[in-house]
């Protein structure tokens, strides 16, 4: 099995099962596809482009998150300039984490794309300064983490935890069963 990203949260994820695979980074230019404003379209377009940059007959998993909110993508910021302009335009108010899940097995390629909403909490400028100066954030879509201290932004959550930092599980479970793979067999 082939774990198509580099991401150490979708390592830890997937890792939470007894499932043997090996991690690499997809030669895929995600910059070349265009956002034409549907974000469930968007990520799976990305997962998929990834799963299939794979030239190998091991079975892959591929994922792409995004943040969005009012039809604007919050992607991997590239500068802190752009994440405190980020985390400024998403506090107090409501988004969408979507990930696109892809698992390919040969030329069979199964996609699915899940939501979870994100509430922020009221933050100062100090507070984001504070967050940007503490939590690595480059990596990140929207350039946040719900995990560990990057978890004070969060107020509250509607849908899969996992999403948020990367990799749904039930939607994985649900992808995997389509290649005969049963995650509850892999539990640790």
């Amino acid at each position: 099995m082939i774990l198509a990203s580099q991401s150490p949260r979708r390592r830890e994820i997937l890792s939470f099962f007894n499932l043997p695979f090996t991690q690499v980074s997809p030669d895929y230019d995600e910059e070349a596809v265009p956002f034409e404003g549907d974000p469930v379209e968007y990520v799976r377009v990305l997962s998929e482009g990834k799963a299939l940059s794979i030239e190998k007959d091991d079975i892959i998993i591929s994922a792409d998150t995004i943040v969005y909110k009012n039809g604007l993508l919050y992607p991997k910021p590239k500068d802190e300039k752009m994440v405190k302009r980020f985390l400024s335009e998403l506090v107090d108010s409501w988004h969408s984490v979507y990930t696109g899940v892809t698992v390919r097995r040969g030329d069979e390629l199964f996609s699915q794309v899940e939501e979870t909403r994100v509430l922020f909490n009221p933050l100062t400028p100090e507070q984001i300064g504070h967050y940007c100066n503490k939590i690595h954030w480059a990596d990140k879509a929207g350039g946040y983490a719900i995990q560990m201290g990057g978890g004070l932004i969060v107020r509250k959550i509607d849908g899969c935890y996992y999403n948020v930092m990367g990799l749904p599980i039930n939607t994985l479970h649900a992808l995997l069963r389509k290649v005969d793979i049963e995650l509850w067999e892999y539990v640790r």
